[in-house]
């Protein structure tokens, strides 16, 4: 308890008289001043002087309130503010509680365990008024200042309250004394009864308690504020103690003793009345009782998976079985058999001694003082159950039972599994030794379910994961189609909370289906494929490239549920153990590597793979084989008849090894549909499939040539290669020419300013650039000469637009525009016709787009001269920006030329 400040002593030692003419008075008429005093007081020393003074506190409370009006009259009844033991108050003795409650529950939830029962009485008022509602025993002593209700009707009626006086006697009225003292309840009721019967004829008597004297009791020892207490005389030891405000740190709880007369009349283990609820030690007090606190005895602390953790204090000869019995038992998530028990030795030093909780001789074990008992949690490891994972609509664990095959867990497709589950590819992970080493087994869902007597129906044993995989190798939200590009800023902003959301699911399936390991670690998600990608470079030579974003991969994918598996298998290979893991590559549907499943065969290697392709070759397949010949390691190749092993032919289809790859062919001369499109002035305009090394004169010939308004001189080829190469150019060209424009910006050197306005601009056309992807092709030449024709390949489109009588004017200008064409006019002259070239122009570098694409530079010597440079309808003339005009930047000039040729690029085929 905190002492109380010096500041306050003179207050409360001035407050002895002022209380003193306070306890003669009734609240209401306490001076406004001896109240302001009082109000100065802490809340608790309020409690005690009133206490000790015999004033209702409550009463003095409500006065310094404002005289709220509390009365049962009204209805309301006043609620006692009660506040824990440890609470602080201010000056003015207000309580200074946590401002923020999460806080308080977090640092309650870090404390070290609490000694046992004392919060019990911590948060007990300091007066404690027990209610006098309830019945009055039959073997209760009646004495002096006990107050008896006599009630007599028949030929007289009449109704007294009588108190018993300091002789033990109780005068009734015309007729006389009679003694009580030292009688029972029940005797009284007897004694009355008969004696006014004797002495008033033809009446009826009926004696009940009106009220009950009160006691004087002194609590002693290591209460919480001991002192002499008057209670009720129905008061027990727990009042007592309830009134003196509880036991201190110190005190015991199990040794509580009642003296009367000097005598020890009881001693009281409050455990017995907290853990078993047994008060029958629990006596009523007599006045001049003693009530006495010892301190406490030996502790014990109890830790870990028990029902009620805690500092308990020991009796003698208590055992550990006694000790988890006041703790309230073990919790079923217990490890009973492995418990710890931390205690002090001979010389003074910690030690630990392992107790096995389960076994009778372990817990008639003494407990010795000062020992730590902690019961450890029990692993996190099932038993006898078997873990699904993959494209099942109920994930998870189930029972195993013995005897029970893949058919008895998955009894039926429609209602097990998902849409999109491979049925001809599963696998069980087995753990094969106490080691915890996986071994692979594969199996058919699918002949699995047809005939429960195939081999695909495998007997399960505990600890087997089966994993179920999907069909689809990616997330249905990764499209290849998007244009990063050109989406705004907004729209990046809901893709990537799609992605973010995605993510989330596969986190939480992981985190609620996943396994300690290896089937667990999403969050090592991509350094398992790191390792995966280690392993398969290991077995191609280093020759092995994968550039997909793990982010992209489908949950249930091959590639997502086989990491961790591969990674398993990479870490238990050592010497003597080979690597247990096999290649697939070629015209199958999932190429990669896989583990090598218990007796697999190339049948099993091809279904594993998802199948093949259309494009197979069946004739001949090779597998690659490392092998150890005279101590040195050699690659032999086997050739075998695809369509044999998959029939299962023994001399094909053979047993697969460490490290295998198999590579299967693809037809020769296979080729997917290729389409070109020809758009424009053609006599037969569309889309044709076309032949593996048909050319582009070969195929306007089989659209049947152009029509008689077709400008073949102003054609435009584009090529999606070509559109790739132009993005990833635009996107470099824009990155340095960003870094440049930050460092000319910190440069100290440049006495020339940069026209951020420019910059900003400049960089925004960059980023807004589409690729066109256009190759300059000669349709006349392609016509005359077979060698100046070029192999087509897929997604290629030509437009042929109209003739043109017109010449575009860009860049640089006063006007950008278009003109008539006007034969002898060169470039200079349509400069001049629109309007002439800004001052930022750059005029020594002006330069023609023809209609087919190329580019012609004017010759500084036929610039008005020659005829040479003449222009055709639909060329372009460009005028570039002057890069010197801002800032000598290099990259400047390039940026402008890619801004200015797209703008081209995208008017000459603006009808594409």
């Amino acid at each position: 308890m905190k002492y109380i400040s010096t500041k306050f002593m003179s207050a409360i030692l001035g407050m002895t008289l002022s209380v003193s003419a306070i306890a003669a008075q009734a609240p209401s008429s306490i001076t406004p001043q001896q109240l302001e005093q009082f109000k100065k007081l802490p809340v608790s020393q309020q409690r005690a002087l009133a206490q000790s003074m015999g004033i209702d506190y409550n009463a003095i409370r409500k006065q310094l309130q404002g005289g709220a009006n509390t009365s049962d009259e009204e209805g309301v009844n006043e609620q006692q503010t009660i506040y824990p033991r440890g609470t602080q108050f201010d000056e003015f003795g207000n309580p200074i509680l946590p401002q923020d409650e999460m806080l308080a529950e977090e640092e309650e939830e870090e404390t070290e365990p609490q000694p046992f029962g004392y919060d019990v009485f911590a948060n007990a008022p300091f007066t404690f008024a027990p209610t006098m509602d309830i019945a009055v025993p039959a073997d209760y002593i009646i004495g002096a200042g006990d107050t008896i209700k006599l009630q007599m009707f028949g030929k007289e009626s009449d109704e007294f309250e009588l108190e018993v006086n300091r002789q033990g006697d109780v005068v009734i009225p015309n007729l006389g004394p009679f003694s009580v003292a030292g009688l029972t309840y029940t005797e009284v009721k007897r004694y009355f009864s008969a004696e006014i019967k004797k002495k008033v004829l033809g009446v009826d008597v009926v004696v009940t308690l009106a009220d009950l004297r009160s006691m004087r009791v002194f609590v002693a020892g290591d209460a919480f504020k001991p002192g002499p207490y008057v209670m009720s005389a129905l008061s027990s030891v727990t009042h007592a103690i309830f009134a003196a405000g509880g036991i201190n740190d110190i005190g015991s709880l199990r040794n509580i003793q009642v003296k009367r007369a000097g005598k020890l009349v009881t001693t009281l283990d409050l455990y017995d009345l907290l853990i078993y609820g047994d008060s029958s030690n629990d006596i009523l007090l007599k006045s001049g009782d003693v009530v006495f606190v010892a301190p406490v005895g030996e502790r014990v602390t109890v830790t870990g998976e028990v029902k009620r953790p805690a500092i308990y204090e020991l009796s003698s000869n208590d055992d550990f079985n006694a000790v988890v019995k006041m703790a309230g038992g073990l919790l079923p998530s217990a490890y009973p058999t492995a418990s710890v028990v931390e205690r002090f030795n001979e010389r003074n030093i910690r030690t630990i001694v392992n107790v096995d909780l389960t076994q009778q001789t372990q817990l008639a074990k003494a407990v010795k003082g000062g020992d730590v008992l902690k019961v450890l949690k029990t692993s996190e490891q099932y038993d006898d159950s078997v873990t699904v994972i993959g494209a099942v609509t109920r994930p998870g664990k189930y029972q195993w039972q013995k005897g029970h095959k893949i058919s008895d867990l998955i009894p039926n497709i429609h209602a097990y599994m998902l849409d999109d589950a491979d049925l001809n590819y599963s696998l069980i992970i087995r753990e094969k030794d106490i080691g915890r080493n996986i071994e692979v087994l594969q199996f058919s869902l699918f002949k699995a379910l047809s005939d429960v007597n195939s081999d695909d129906n495998l007997m399960l044993e505990p600890h087997d994961r089966i994993l179920v995989f999907s069909i689809n190798d990616r997330n249905a939200s990764a499209d290849d189609s998007l244009d990063l590009l050109a989406m705004t800023q907004e729209e990046l902003r809901k893709r990537e909370k799609q992605l973010a959301e995605e993510q989330y699911k596969e986190r939480m399936f992981w985190l609620q289906y996943g396994e300690e390991e290896p089937l667990e670690e999403f969050d090592e998600l991509d350094e398992s494929l790191k390792l995966a990608e280690k392993s398969l470079e290991e077995l191609t030579g280093g020759t092995y490239e994968e550039d997909v974003d793990p982010k992209d991969i489908a949950i249930f994918s091959r590639q997502k549920l086989l990491a961790p598996v591969i990674r398993k298998l990479q870490h238990q290979a050592a010497s003597g153990e080979p690597l247990q893991l096999i290649e697939v590559v070629g015209a199958v549907k999932y190429p990669g590597i896989y583990p090598l499943a218990k007796n697999s065969q190339v049948n099993d290697l091809v279904a594993a793979s998802g199948g093949l392709l259309e494009s197979a070759y069946l004739e001949r397949a090779e597998i690659t084989r490392n092998e150890i010949i005279d101590n040195k390691a050699r690659k032999s190749a086997i050739n075998i008849n695809l369509h044999s092993a998959l029939a299962g032919e023994n001399g094909h289809n053979i047993t697969i090894r460490s490290k295998d790859r198999l590579n299967i062919h693809v037809i020769p001369a296979w080729q997917e549909n290729h389409i070109v499109e020809l758009r424009g002035e053609f006599l037969f305009p569309g889309k044709y499939t076309i032949q593996r090394g048909e050319t582009l004169g070969q195929l306007i010939e089989r659209a049947g040539g152009f029509t008689e308004f077709a400008y073949k001189e102003g054609s435009v080829f584009t090529r999606e290669k070509l559109k790739q190469l132009e993005l990833q150019n635009i996107l470099k060209v824009t990155e340095s020419l960003r870094s440049e424009i930050a460092s000319k910006s910190l440069s100290q050197k440049d006495s020339q300013a940069i026209d951020y306005e420019q910059a900003r601009l400049l960089l925004s056309d960059l980023t807004k650039v589409q690729p066109v992807g256009r190759l300059v092709v000669d349709i006349p030449q392609i016509q005359q000469d077979a060698n100046a024709d070029i192999l087509l390949e897929n997604g290629d489109v030509l437009f042929v637009p109209t003739k043109q009588n017109s010449i575009n004017v860009v860049g640089q200008v006063q006007v950008a525009t278009s003109h008539i064409y006007k034969q002898g006019l060169d470039a200079f002259d349509y400069v001049e016709l629109s309007g002439g070239t800004k001052q930022q122009a750059d005029n020594k570098r002006i330069y023609v787009i023809k209609a087919n694409g190329q580019v012609m530079i004017p010759e500084a010597a036929n610039w008005f001269t020659s005829n040479v440079n003449s222009l055709s309808p639909g060329d372009t003339v460009v005028v570039p920006l002057d890069s010197y005009f801002v800032d000598n930047l290099s990259l400047w000039a390039l940026g402008t030329q890619i801004v200015y040729q797209a703008s081209v690029a995208i008017a000459a085929i603006a009808g594409l």
